[in-house]
């Protein structure tokens, strides 16, 4: 697999959520994503993108178009340093939330996307990578 194109987005507030997805709807649309695979992805990364000002105090959202075996796809990565999640398997149920929302940010981006890894720990914050190829 080789990286032919990235860079970094902060994702502080509530406005940079707005910037992340025109990023990523830009960045896939060149990579020749088709309109139901930008959307999808474009939705994940909204969920995303709003947890991780939410819920992680602000971070940053990492981008690398990749380019393995004949194919094409965009990889984000959303990380902040935020107080973590204690119980992952909770996390990732349906319908459960630690704030007000409805519950289906994590799992509904998982679902988006072609790839989908959690790595946190309570007081080392969340590392969310998605990939979706075009």
């Amino acid at each position: 697999m080789s990286i032919r194109d990235s860079g970094s987005q902060p994702v502080r507030l509530e406005q940079d959520v707005v910037l992340a997805r025109q990023l990523a709807r830009k960045v896939a649309t060149e990579c020749g994503m088709r309109l139901v695979d930008l959307t999808k992805l474009v939705t994940a990364v909204s969920e995303l993108a709003r947890n991780t000002v939410v819920y992680g105090g602000g971070g940053d959202m990492d981008w690398a178009v990749l380019e393995e075996a004949g194919r094409v796809g965009l990889r984000l990565v959303f990380r902040d340093e935020g107080p973590g999640i204690a119980d992952i398997k909770l996390a990732l149920t349906d319908g459960w939330t630690s704030g007000g929302g409805l519950g289906l940010g994590l799992t509904g981006a998982r679902r988006l996307v072609d790839e989908f890894e959690l790595d946190t720990a309570p007081g080392q914050g969340t590392r969310v990578t998605i990939t979706r190829w075009a």
